[in-house]
């Protein structure tokens, strides 16, 4: 498979279990805690098939990360899937009008998680 995806989260523990499941279905994995490291990180390395985004961090939240990453001609068309533990009735669209290619809500659902990401392929 050999497919690269980038996790970008603040907290540790969602970094830990979702490297732990996607590595179990065959990915690599990279990860960073923060907005801006995650749009340094696109520029540098061309083979990141997918990038799940937390929109609620510090400093840089998701939604923001995802529209400079839109705006960069050189990375803007790597898919995006926005993960949020927020699930109101527009968070989703929201999400979707930031630039994100599809949304998950916390706690993930694996199964839900990988058909998400299969489908971006």
């Amino acid at each position: 498979m050999n497919k690269k995806i980038l996790i970008v989260d603040d907290d540790p523990r969602n970094i830990f279990a979702l490297r732990l499941t996607l590595k179990a279905k065959g990915y690599q994995v990279i990860s960073c805690t923060m907005g801006q490291e995650a749009i340094s990180i696109l520029e540098e390395d061309q083979d990141i098939s997918v990038v799940l985004m937390d929109m609620m961090m510090p400093e840089m939240d998701g939604y923001e990360a995802i529209k400079i990453i839109r705006n960069k001609e050189s990375i803007k068309q790597v898919p995006i899937i926005s993960v949020t533990a927020q699930a109101m009735s527009d968070d989703r669209q929201k999400c979707l009008d930031a630039g994100a290619d599809n949304y998950i809500t916390k706690p993930i659902d694996v199964d839900q998680l990988i058909t998400a990401v299969e489908k971006l392929f």
